[in-house]
């Protein structure tokens, strides 16, 4: 509706500019905005206050003129009124709403869906955890924002690839093979003094159960060196094999699982230091490589390899966002824990050198998670290591449930997730209050079709619905595309679970309040079902995204 407002509103303009009523001048961005109060109208314009100077007019002067030239000229409007020092408030007619139902009904599970990201390719790359411990609740949350801005990005028409980055390089990796080891002697009989700096976790112990079980004692006389590089493989290839479990029972796939290692095997970091450098933008000082950070807004610069030889991670992030981009994506998205905030400057330098715009790497911060369980917080770890899994969440609460509780507020602000809440079959659980509102609408029909109502849709007479109650459902269902669309390039998948909220707000509210199956007014049953099955098609669609269900019957 925004987009044929904006449309006829820069029509009007033109036609002034063509009689003379307006001098011809260039046209300034068109912003249609809904206002704050319904008596203010559908729609609000502030075109005649940004036009007001290049016309030498006052700007209520510039909207009686644009008034005078739209009255009547759209099938759209209803009427308009000037406000305050130049606003232009538009009434849109109950036709011109009632059409977004034959919109919605045609495009069926295209409905939202928009071309504007045609062309461009996107990689999203989240989780990303280290392959030395399962997932947690905080990686949860980052997986549910990742894989939701993925799917809305390609709901919004781009080419969109999910990426998971194995951390399988570095220290981490030692430590995992030494805490491995020293659990499988410690199995086999061997007094063992385990280091606090090693895991901790149970599941340490479960690495080394396998081992004995599969290997007996062959690694209980070999060199450490190679003890600690065998469990280290081990037990990072079943700890990323339990990540990808639980990521898929999450609902989450990826396309590309991406190794680290791999940078250095295949010489990617090496090369990318030396292009660097060749550029002049790292340079050599007191025996390290430093990155000129500082050159792209950073406040220091920054190391790229110890003097002692041994890179830092810095170093195989340059390379490997420089092959992301060597490999044809237009735009790459990082989805990081809100503690790596302070890593984004230097990240946007990286892009800049490799003669990128920085806009090109967006970032989407991840703040932390508190587990409540009917309002009292859960303890979230333990000295032994120990924590609340990710797999334990979605055993407990369901995959929907996990999903959308993780959805419910800006990545980057603070989340409480109350088990006892999102397991309640209530109005008060909120993906609860949605997907009824989905299976309600199954149920209505399933009534109908019991009451010898068959629906048919070919014939409707959209003008019967009239009600302050149908209006306004009708209006909620409008704005999807746009809800959808703010979501993808703002990487706020909360949109859509507001909307969500709304939606089923507003139809609950309608149900209340007006009849749907009404034997003695058939044409008007037909008209309220076929508002019914656009309702159930926009949950359907924006729950989808998501990566939510929305069942028939609850």
């Amino acid at each position: 509706m925004k987009e044929q407002l904006r449309a006829c509103i820069l029509k009007g303009i033109e036609g002034c500019f063509a009689d003379g009523t307006l001098t011809s001048g260039e046209v300034p961005a068109i912003n249609v905005e809904k206002p704050a109060h319904a008596e203010h109208g559908d729609f609000a314009t502030n075109v005649a206050m940004q036009m007001a100077k290049q016309q030498r007019k006052a700007p209520r002067a510039v909207a009686e003129i644009l008034v005078a030239k739209l009255a009547g000229a759209s099938d759209l409007i209803e009427s308009l009124e000037i406000a305050g020092p130049g606003f232009i408030n538009f009434f849109i007619k109950d036709s011109a709403w009632r059409r977004t139902l034959t919109e919605i009904d045609r495009a069926g599970d295209a409905w939202g869906k928009s071309g504007i990201g045609r062309g461009k390719k996107v990689q999203v790359e989240f989780v990303s955890a280290n392959p030395t411990g399962p997932l947690h609740i905080g990686h949860g949350r980052g997986a549910a924002t990742g894989d939701a801005v993925a799917s809305l990005l390609s709901a919004a028409g781009f080419d969109v690839q999910r990426e998971y980055y194995i951390n399988d390089a570095g220290n981490q990796m030692n430590t995992l093979g030494l805490s491995g080891l020293l659990r499988y002697k410690e199995l086999l009989g061997e007094k063992v003094d385990f280091p606090e700096t090693c895991y901790q976790g149970d599941y340490m112990k479960d690495i080394a159960r396998d081992a004995v079980t599969k290997y007996g004692d062959r690694f209980l006389k070999v060199p450490q060196e190679e003890g600690v590089a065998f469990f280290s493989k081990m037990g990072g290839d079943l700890i990323l094999a339990g990540i990808d479990q639980d990521l898929q029972d999450f609902g989450i796939r990826f396309d590309h699982w991406f190794s680290e290692q791999s940078l250095f095997d295949e010489g990617k970091v090496k090369f990318a230091i030396e292009e660097m450098q060749a550029k002049g933008l790292i340079y050599e000082q007191e025996g390290a490589l430093w990155f000129r950070t500082t050159d792209y807004g950073d406040d220091k610069d920054r190391v790229v390899v110890r003097s002692n030889g041994v890179t830092t991670y810095f170093a195989s992030d340059i390379a490997y966002h420089r092959d992301k981009f060597a490999r044809g994506f237009d735009w790459v998205i990082d989805v990081w824990g809100a503690d790596h905030h302070g890593y984004v400057p230097r990240l946007k330098s990286v892009v800049q050198g490799l003669g990128r715009d920085a806009s090109d790497l967006g970032i989407i911060l991840v703040q932390l998670v508190s587990l409540l369980r009917d309002g009292v917080p859960v303890a979230m770890s333990t000295r032994s290591g120990e924590f609340v899994t990710l797999k334990e969440v979605v055993d407990e609460v369901g995959r929907d449930a996990a999903r959308f509780f993780f959805l419910m507020r800006r990545s980057d602000s603070q989340l409480d997730f109350d088990l006892e809440l999102a397991k309640r079959q209530s109005n008060d659980n909120p993906v609860y209050y949605v997907q009824y509102a989905h299976a309600r609408i199954k149920s209505i029909f399933d009534t109908a079709r019991e009451r010898g109502v068959e629906p048919r849709f070919d014939s409707v007479k959209l003008e019967l619905l009239q009600t302050p109650e149908d209006l306004s459902l009708i209006k909620k269902l409008s704005v999807y595309p746009e809800i959808l669309e703010g979501g993808a390039v703002n990487f706020e998948p909360h949109r859509i679970t507001y909307y969500l909220q709304e939606l089923a707000g507003e139809f609950h509210s309608f149900y209340n309040k007006s009849r749907v199956i009404t034997p003695e007014e058939p044409e008007l049953t037909q008209a309220r079902l076929f508002l019914l099955h656009c309702v159930a098609i926009t949950l359907k669609n924006a729950l989808t995204v998501l990566g939510i269900s929305a069942p028939e019957r609850m």
